[in-house]
């Protein structure tokens, strides 16, 4: 596995996102012996960088990811977010100082380490201006609890605001092939800071493999049955996106999910995709997708392709991001 970097953090160029394996997919079926497995195959395969967050679950992902890395701790990046939930029980996020020193003991005893190696604000909270979160986090950075910081869905200008009070080592937003906003501002203003960015959902939350063609056959709890891109004639607009990577991979040799993850690793140094699954064959499929290289007639066709259909969360959610 080739690697990049996040900032200072070297990681390897595709990560694992834990979330699915404990929320919003699972449904009844969670099976954390098989997510544990699935977490020591990517180590195996060279994945160096594992994706958690305290509201996944909640907690649980947390838990599961430190049972995972246990005994092999020194050779993984380990990734973690804080801010949704509230220690005092209040709505909405919170990212207080004194809120963010709660979260943080609170994934380090789950994780079942003595520091995290990039510590996310989840999303902005918009009632704690954001250089009194970076000052709480570039405490605990002097602590030696959190290695580096990073934002998650943040606008360019809360970035630039927050690298000034503390480096920030990465931002993780939604960039796929049907979700590209971070292109217009946020790319920019991070390869002019050096910061890098972590693409989550990079398949399109499963869509871009091909596997979702209907909502036939998802769990009745499944977050997707409610995503505008997932419902109503949207789903079925969406299709031909989703054709024309098949196509475009026929050609490559490669799969649906290898060649989307091979467009966002073609868009430049300092990206780092962490698809999410919860089985050991889409692992090493999406793995393999570091040694696709895709045509320059390849990339073209696919950076033509239409935008998608619909919102890509509903709208109480994409109220938080950009902020």
């Amino acid at each position: 596995m080739q690697v990049t970097s996040l900032g200072p953090v070297q990681v390897s160029r595709i990560g694992l996102g834990a979330m699915g394996m404990s929320a919003f997919y699972t449904g009844a079926g969670r099976d954390d012996a098989a997510s544990v497995r699935t977490i020591h195959r990517a180590l195996d395969l060279g994945v160096t960088h594992l994706d958690t967050a305290e509201v996944y679950g909640p907690h649980v992902n947390e838990e599961l990811v430190g049972r995972a890395i246990r005994g092999r701790r020194d050779g993984v990046v380990v990734a973690t977010k804080f801010g949704l939930l509230s220690p005092s029980g209040r709505p909405g996020p919170d990212s207080t100082p004194a809120a963010v020193r709660v979260a943080v003991e609170g994934s380090l005893r789950r994780l079942g380490t003595d520091r995290i190696d990039l510590y996310y604000q989840h999303r902005v909270d918009p009632g704690v201006p954001i250089e009194e979160t970076v000052g709480a986090l570039g405490d605990l950075v002097s602590e030696g609890k959190v290695l580096h910081i990073g934002l998650s869905e943040a606008s360019a200008s809360t970035i630039r605001r927050a690298h000034a009070v503390h480096p920030v080592a990465a931002v993780q937003s939604e960039y796929s092939l049907w979700t590209r906003d971070v292109e217009a501002e946020v790319l920019p203003a991070l390869r002019t800071l050096g910061i890098g960015l972590v693409p989550y959902a990079p398949l399109g939350h499963g869509f871009l493999t091909g596997g979702v063609r209907s909502l036939d056959g998802l769990d009745a709890t499944d977050w997707r049955r409610t995503n505008p891109r997932f419902t109503g004639a949207n789903l079925a607009r969406n299709l031909r996106i989703l054709d024309e990577v098949r196509a475009v991979a026929d050609e490559a040799g490669a799969t649906p999910a290898q060649t989307a993850l091979a467009w966002l690793l073609a868009q430049g140094e300092g990206i780092a995709p962490i698809p999410g699954t919860t089985r050991a064959e889409r692992v090493a499929e999406n793995c393999a997708a570091d040694d696709v290289r895709l045509g320059p007639d390849q990339l073209a066709r696919l950076n033509a392709l239409p935008p998608a259909s619909g919102e890509r969360h509903a709208e109480p959610d994409m109220a938080a991001v950009d902020r």
